[in-house]
């Protein structure tokens, strides 16, 4: 085929969302508002349901849907005001896999806390592929410091929460909540470990909104064995909608929560829970812009001296139509999906497995790992494939080989599984501006280059 120029992941803009972005501008309502406050309803929605097209302006959906999703400015934003919630602090552990964005671990260290990196299994999980956390070393590594673990769905792929609330309730006698009602913010979390009873499971869902997996065990506790969303399995989830995601609403992400009957038994409400992450994304500040419009209501109080992460209406109103549109986006990224298997089947090289009897990915990455290579042969591949026109990725560098973390005591030589999955692996370009010409030209590409390097092999 002639060459084409294939971009890695841009954003897929409709008119829909530039319209809805200038009705925002012409509405004189910028900031976190109105729109926002219909985005959380609706991803609420989604997240129970599965269904894009509840109407959330009826009032029933808005007391069934509202106060369940807090959208904020990013993932990262996201994930260490659940952490935050949660009152993960200094002197706490919290294990997250080595082979991850550094967001998983970043988060956690802002809170003060000390993170645990953990291996991935040997050639990741054995019918999904993705590089899933190995669960004999996560079951190990839990100590009476642990308050949470961080679960890393890559690619959009959701791991085993089965296997890993059957780790969290095993190892409940470790477990010491906080207790300390000195503050509200302490106060909640005291009331939320002690409910919890376990450490917490914290999804870093950067990947996967939309997807699912059959589990008989979430946040709730043991449940009717059935098909639940991401963001109504773990304990705490967060979303990210930059970009380069499936969903995005340029920067962006979101937090929810799913816990279970004995945390509300402590007193706390959604209400509470929700309110608490609204004064933490805005300085402390007890009222919003939208709740000072009010007559007579411009006074407030700083109940903390906390964070500035909320969403703009603007970035909200790219959210809503994206969520118009976005099974539409999923069912495409799944035929990309679908032509990219036939032709890694094809040549011998392993991929991700999206899709199984009990799991639905989002669609997010499309992972390859070349049989035979080692680390530099890859990245000549990755060149290759550029001088040709197909713009390529690596999700990840494992994080025990990044500067900072090697600075804080971790060596990727006690990482061996994931230093072997990352070193020949290759991400391919996997999005919805790509045309079937586009795939079958990354298709063509990707096996020419495996070809020319098989002589060097």
């Amino acid at each position: 085929m002639e060459k084409r120029e294939i971009c890695f992941s841009p954003p897929d803009i409709s008119e829909l969302e530039i319209a809805e972005v200038a009705e925002t501008l012409r509405s004189g309502w910028i900031t976190t508002g109105p729109r926002t406050k219909m985005l959380e309803c609706r991803l609420a929605a989604y997240v129970e349901t599965g269904d894009t097209a509840i109407d959330c302006s009826a009032q029933d959906a808005v007391c069934r849907y509202s106060q369940k999703v807090v959208c904020l400015n990013s993932a990262t934003a996201a994930e260490e005001l659940n952490l935050r919630i949660l009152g993960v602090c200094a002197g706490d552990e919290v294990i997250v896999p080595a082979y991850t964005y550094t967001a998983s671990a970043s988060a956690a260290i802002h809170c003060g806390a000390t993170v645990k990196f953990v291996d991935i299994q040997k050639g990741g999980d054995k019918t999904t592929h993705m590089p899933e956390i190995d669960y004999q070393a996560l079951e190990a590594a839990i100590t009476e410091k642990t308050k949470a673990i961080i679960v890393v769905e890559l690619g959009g792929i959701v791991a085993d929460y089965n296997r890993i609330f059957q780790i969290v309730e095993s190892k409940r006698s470790l477990y010491h909540p906080l207790k300390d009602h000195s503050t509200p913010l302490k106060k909640l979390s005291s009331c939320i470990q002690t409910g919890l009873g376990r450490v917490a499971v914290c999804s870093d869902s950067a990947h996967s909104l939309g997807a699912s997996r059959v589990v008989s065990y979430t946040g709730k506790g043991a449940v009717k064995k059935k098909r639940y969303y991401c963001g109504a399995i773990a304990d705490f989830t967060d979303f990210s909608f930059h970009a380069v995601k499936n969903f995005t609403t340029a920067e962006g992400g979101a937090s929810t929560w799913c816990l279970p009957s004995t945390v509300y038994d402590t007193g706390v409400t959604d209400s509470d829970i929700y309110k608490m992450y609204q004064l933490l994304s805005l300085h402390g500040q007890s009222k919003d812009a939208l709740a000072k419009t009010k007559i007579g209501a411009w006074e407030y109080d700083i109940i903390g001296s906390w964070y500035k992460c909320n969403m703009t209406d603007i970035m909200a109103a790219i959210g809503l139509r994206q969520l118009d549109r976005y099974t539409d986006l999923l069912r495409r990224r799944l035929e990309i999906i679908k032509k990219y298997d036939l032709v890694c089947d094809k040549l011998g090289i392993g991929h991700l497995v999206h899709h199984t009897d009990t799991m639905d990915s989002s669609n997010h990455l499309y992972f390859v790992r070349i049989p035979g290579i080692c680390e530099e042969q890859r990245n000549e591949m990755i060149i290759k494939m550029a001088e040709k026109g197909v713009a390529t990725n690596v999700h990840y560098k494992p994080l025990p080989m990044m500067t900072a973390y090697k600075m804080l005591g971790w060596n990727i030589e006690d990482f061996p599984n994931a230093y072997d999955y990352y070193k020949n692996l290759i991400t391919l370009p996997l999005h919805t501006l790509l045309s079937d010409n586009d795939v079958e030209y990354v298709c063509e590409t990707l096996e020419e280059v495996i070809k020319e390097m098989e002589t060097f092999m």
